[in-house]
């Protein structure tokens, strides 16, 4: 008999509560809104003004010089046509103007690159990401970040730009080639690279005492130190955070303020202006691609990409599908209206966070001008004249 009392007052209160809420709609709305979190200037940050470097490999100007040599030596590739540089380019941003790349097998520079004939190697998969303040990845507001687990890649399969680094030297259509199977290549690489006397030379200046310095891990390591120089950590945007409120006009502070109230800093948030998470948006695929890109997980989520230096680096989204700001904007504001833009991706695995941002047309202007402030054309652009193994710098770009 107790039990059923019990039950009976319980089922009171539950219909109490109901009839409360019921009757007052204004406390159920203010309970919703309180559960919509808005971001404030809180959420966003300055960069640091210089970079944190591994534990084990502590930047020198040795390693730097020879990393950059090494950056634009089509050495590394398969068949000897492709860089790192071929794919980011300093007058990109060191990025790309094509949606998705042409390593292997291709000639020329932007949006005049193809493919040489006859030719059986695909497109890149994705969007060439700039390599530009990549040391940074993974930063947080309070200025935390390990550059050993930084996360790499639009699938984060990498961390730390030292792993990073090999991953296109091993990859097909990046840089390999199908003369090499993908567990040869760095160490057909390393092969060459001892049979140069000038990299001989640079790699035991810098890596001094070590009985064989010219070794795959020492490649990293190089290739890695001349990345984390790449930075540009003093935007206006940068400024501005910093406590100088002249670095931005009234309109970039308004479209600053739209950016934050629209929701875009739900994910694109902190220094680097990305949580560095994976997110399912439905962004359309690239015009050559035989069959969809479902990213690594087969669920159709990308790590969020920093919104810094966009202004060097489109075209946008993994796939770059989008030329210019506007159209990203534009495809934000119709997947916040339940407009799906990728037949491939059910509404149910589109992100919830989309649900919450409100991009509206009449203020995509002002958000652009406000991701124009992220970027500055302050950073390393040299080009070396030639590099050791005698290739053209770059690969073949003309």
């Amino acid at each position: 008999m107790q039990s059923g009392v019990l039950r009976g007052f319980v089922r009171g209160v539950v219909m109490l509560s109901i009839l409360v809420g019921a009757c007052n709609p204004e406390a159920n709305q203010h309970d919703r809104q309180k559960k919509k979190k808005v971001e404030t200037l809180a959420d966003l940050g300055a960069l640091p003004l210089s970079v944190t470097d591994p534990h084990d490999n502590p930047t020198t100007p040795e390693k730097v010089h020879l990393g950059r040599l090494l950056f634009f030596d089509p050495i590394l590739s398969g068949n000897r046509d492709v860089a790192c540089a071929t794919c980011h380019q300093p007058e990109f941003g060191y990025a790309e103007f094509l949606q998705t790349s042409i390593g292997v097998n291709g000639v020329g520079s932007g949006s005049r690159r193809k493919f040489k004939e006859p030719n059986d190697i695909p497109f890149t998969k994705r969007n060439s990401q700039s390599v530009l303040n990549t040391a940074f990845n993974g930063i947080t507001n309070e200025g935390r970040y390990s550059p050993e687990k930084a996360p790499m890649f639009w699938d984060l399969r990498a961390k730390g730009l030292e792993e990073q680094a090999l991953f296109p030297i091993m990859t097909l259509e990046e840089m390999r080639g199908h003369d090499f199977a993908e567990n040869e290549i760095v160490d057909e690489v390393v092969s060459r690279l001892r049979k140069v006397e000038e990299y001989r030379e640079l790699f035991h200046s810098a890596f001094p005492g070590e009985k064989e310095p010219v070794s795959k891990l020492n490649l990293s390591k190089a290739l890695a130190s001349f990345q984390r120089t790449l930075i540009n950590p003093n935007t206006r945007f940068d400024q501005y955070m910093r406590g100088d409120s002249g670095a931005l006009s009234t309109s970039e502070k308004e479209g600053l303020n739209l950016f934050l109230s629209s929701g875009c800093a739900k994910c694109h948030n902190g220094p680097m202006l990305s949580d560095f998470k994976l997110h399912a948006l439905g962004a359309p695929e690239a015009d050559h691609l035989t069959e969809p890109d479902r990213s690594i997980q087969n669920d159709f989520a990308f790590r969020t990409p920093t919104l810094r230096n966009l202004r060097f680096t489109a075209p946008y989204m993994h796939s770059g599908k989008f030329t210019t700001l506007k159209q990203v904007m534009e495809f934000y504001e119709d997947i916040a209206g339940n407009k799906l833009r990728n037949p491939h991706i059910k509404p149910e695995q589109i992100d919830p966070l989309v649900k919450e941002m409100t991009v509206n047309f009449k203020d995509i202007s002002r958000i652009v001008e406000f991701l124009n402030v992220l970027s500055n054309d302050d950073f390393d652009k040299t080009v070396p004249e030639r590099v050791p193994s005698g290739l053209p710098p770059g690969g073949y770009l003309n």
